[in-house]
């Protein structure tokens, strides 16, 4: 023990404070005496060091309880009528508190204090691009694929050694992937293992086969089922069907990208179609009817209204791209253009003059510019 003062005063909590309080008040205190924040401040490096000390008491549950009993005396040797002392030599001084602050730094960094890692790690994704047409992309369809993967070498059982066989513990970092330095007495910095790489171990004789990966290139024939109504840049994830894990690790996942084709026709806006007709003068004037193939292959009759105009659109409900994961369908909007006819013969030029002579089309025009310079 290097301070006689009380705990809960060098922390700023009351003494019914409960863990998360004592942890919230350290911090700020830590943060405001830290040596880096007062280079040269003697009295700040011993007040950082009483708020070490202080926490490293409060922040566990039986160093708190017997401090609450003893006091100071619980780390003095004695407590109270002289029993032992469970905490007898614990220092807060030199290497021991070397170790405090290592336990700090762990709770500012939110890692753990581990001695080896788990070495396995988790294979990696692969993808996979798949174009469909729109009437695909409307019915959904089963398609066989090819990918290259990989699967786990048999002659080191994926462990990448000559002998098939665990790689050795990484002597440099203990198996922990990290290493440690101090500075300035107190201080650790926590960086990768240069050796391993973070893996915790390292092949020393790698396998000849696999040069060490612990796996094998091979192509794979899997069936994937694309539902209906799926959308360009749709990403459908297969579990498992990835790269391999090593050293035991989960597989990767596969990837599917759906990218759709444009159509010739069609156009696509989410779960509704549009198209453009064409429709003849004569039509748009008379009315009738015009048929068109549907994204589903049936025939759909378009019924064409006397005075259709260039532009006017119909909306022709259920009649559009299925809704992925429904029954439902979306809506078909049908955009009429009027095709004006550029050559005539004589005889249609004729009865164009005789229907512009009845028409009184001239009257339009003429009650157009009046209203525009009224």
């Amino acid at each position: 023990m290097t301070t006689n003062a009380d705990y809960y005063e060098l922390i700023g909590v009351a003494k019914g404070a409960s863990a998360d309080e004592i942890k919230k008040a350290y911090r700020k205190k830590a943060m405001q005496y830290h040596p880096d924040r007062n280079p040269g401040d003697k009295e700040a490096e011993a007040k950082f060091k009483e708020i070490n000390e202080a926490y490293e008491v409060l922040k566990d549950e039986q160093k708190r309880a017997a401090y609450d009993r003893y006091g100071h005396q619980a780390f003095n040797g004695g407590m109270g009528g002289g029993g032992a002392n469970p905490f007898n030599g614990f220092d807060f001084t030199g290497a021991g508190f070397a170790d405090v602050f290592s336990d700090i730094f762990s709770e500012f960094t939110g890692q753990s204090r581990t001695r080896q890692r788990s070495y396995a790690t988790r294979g990696e994704d692969v993808r996979y691009d798949v174009s469909l047409s729109l009437e695909d992309a409307f019915v959904g369809v089963e398609k066989e694929i090819s990918i290259m993967t990989s699967k786990k070498c048999e002659q080191c059982n994926g462990y990448g050694t000559q002998n098939g066989k665990e790689p050795a513990v990484c002597p440099t970092c203990n198996g922990s992937g990290k290493v440690r330095t101090q500075q300035g007495g107190f201080f650790v910095f926590e960086t990768v293992c240069p050796q391993c790489k973070g893996a915790g171990r390292v092949v020393l004789d790698k396998c000849k086969k696999c040069r060490g990966t612990g796996k094998e290139k091979v192509e794979k024939s899997l069936k994937i089922k694309i539902p209906a109504g799926v959308e360009h840049g749709t990403r459908m994830r297969v579990a498992g069907e990835g790269e391999i894990g090593k050293n035991g690790g989960p597989k990767g996942d596969l990837y599917i990208f759906v990218s759709v084709k444009s159509h010739k026709i069609y156009e696509r806006d989410a779960e509704n179609l549009y198209c453009e007709v064409p429709v003849s003068m004569v039509k748009a004037c008379l009315g009738g009817e015009i048929k068109l193939k549907g994204i589903d292959g049936e025939d759909i009759i378009v019924d064409v209204k006397a005075g259709t105009q260039p532009g006017d659109k119909i909306r022709l409900k259920g009649k559009g791209m299925r809704i992925m994961n429904t029954d439902r369908r979306g809506d078909l909007f049908v955009l009429f253009k009027v095709v004006i006819p550029t050559k005539l013969n004589s005889e249609q030029k004729s009865l164009l003059e005789k229907f512009r002579d009845n028409s009184g089309e001239e009257d339009v025009e003429k009650s157009f510019w009046s209203k525009l310079f009224d």
